[in-house]
C-alpha cells in the first residue's frame, strides 16, 4: 500500500499533496514526539493530535511518509509549509487516533 492508496481508502482530507507517494509498511500512533524519535520505525506513518511544525521535523527525522492529524486538529500554516519542504503527506480526519491506526492496521494486514 501506498501513500495514495490510504487517502484514497481512509476518510482523510490531504492538507499537503506535495509528497512522496512512498510505500506504507508501518505506523505508529503517538502524542508524545520523544516517544516517536525514541520507537517509531523508520519509514512509519505517524498517527497523532500534535499539530505543530515540530511534529514535521520529527516525521522527517523518522522519515515519516505520512502524518494524520486526528480529531479535525486545526493545522497551522507553518506546519503544512514543512510537510511540504520536506515532501511528507500531511492529512486531517475527524476519527480518534485509535480508529485511524486501527483501520490503517486492517488495511496493512489485508483485513
Amino acid at each position: 500500500m501506498t501513500v495514495k492508496d490510504l487517502e484514497q481508502q481512509l476518510p482523510l482530507v490531504c492538507i499537503q499533496e506535495n509528497y512522496d507517494n512512498k510505500d506504507v509498511t508501518a505506523i505508529y500512533t503517538s502524542d508524545l514526539l520523544s516517544d516517536v524519535l525514541a520507537n517509531a520505525d523508520d519509514n512509519a506513518v505517524l498517527v497523532t493530535i500534535q499539530a505543530h511544525k515540530n511534529t514535521v521535523a520529527v516525521g522527517s527525522v523518522k522519515e515519516s511518509p505520512a502524518i494524520i492529524i486526528c480529531n479535525d486538529r486545526p493545522v497551522p500554516d507553518d506546519m503544512i509549509a514543512a510537510a511540504s519542504l520536506e515532501r511528507i503527506a500531511l492529512f486531517t480526519t475527524s476519527m480518534n487516533q485509535y480508529t485511524v491506526s486501527g483501520k490503517i492496521y486492517l488495511l496493512l494486514n489485508g483485513k
